[in-house]
């Protein structure tokens, strides 16, 4: 089988999948995209790099004689699952979706939403002077003409152009709450952007911002292809492996 990871999740379930009593006599290899130069590697094989589109894929799932697929990317890799379920549909091989569930608001948030990059942007100036992108270092080309001041978060370099104003701060989840409420206090943060990734790693900086009255621009998921199931956890992951195997 394959997953393709580079997530939190795709690594739990290559972990639960290493033990043989889960499944026995399966073969897994894990795909990462190769965007991070340190990236955790999950138990198992592991492939980096692309497979070069739905024709690579397709083509790599029938050399490999491979008899399920878990797309346990991020919620926001919307092309390679797209890809995903095209290819799977082509040779025929099942698909789960492996996707931790979003984040919900609560009565202290002030969410705004967004449904694309260029709206979020579109956001920032009417709700702050000095915004927090956390984002990922691949988008952030679409805030370079905003007039606020920007505090970039990215483990990576991040890819240019860069906002007028800008400061890049390196890191790497998890994050902890007293580490996020001091920097939102240190850079005088009076917005906040992020995708709604979900999971435990990046959620502090929610609640960060909703103690001290920051509005969040939250972008919203990409839609899962027709037809593709989800699962939300790796146990119900492993038991969908375990009937389709």
């Amino acid at each position: 089988m394959l997953i393709l990871g580079g997530t939190t999740e795709g690594r739990q379930l290559a972990d639960a999948l290493a033990d043989p009593a889960r499944i026995p006599a399966v073969r897994v290899t894990s795909s990462l995209a190769g965007r991070v130069a340190q990236p955790r590697r999950p138990a198992g094989e592991v492939r980096v790099g692309g497979f070069g589109g739905v024709a690579g894929l397709a083509a790599w799932l029938r050399e490999h004689r491979v008899g399920a697929v878990v797309d346990a990317t991020h919620p926001y890799a919307a092309t390679m699952t797209t890809h995903a379920a095209t290819a799977c549909g082509q040779v025929g091989v099942p698909l789960l979706r492996l996707q931790r569930p979003g984040w919900v608001p609560g009565p202290a948030d002030d969410w705004r939403p967004a449904r694309s990059m260029a709206q979020a942007a579109g956001l920032v100036d009417a709700l702050g002077e000095r915004a927090f992108l956390t984002i990922g270092r691949q988008e952030v080309a679409a805030f370079a003409d905003v007039r606020a001041w920007c505090l970039v978060r990215a483990i990576e370099p991040v890819d240019p152009p860069l906002p007028r104003r800008a400061h890049v701060l390196a890191g790497r989840g998890p994050f902890a709450l007293p580490a996020e409420r001091e920097t939102l206090a240190r850079w005088g943060i009076d917005v906040l952007v992020s995708k709604n990734s979900g999971g435990e790693a990046t959620a502090a900086k929610l609640v960060a911002a909703a103690e001290r009255g920051i509005p969040v621009v939250m972008i919203e998921r990409p839609a899962t292809p027709l037809g593709v199931a989800v699962a939300g956890d790796v146990g119900a992951c492993v038991a969908w492996l375990s009937e389709m195997l």
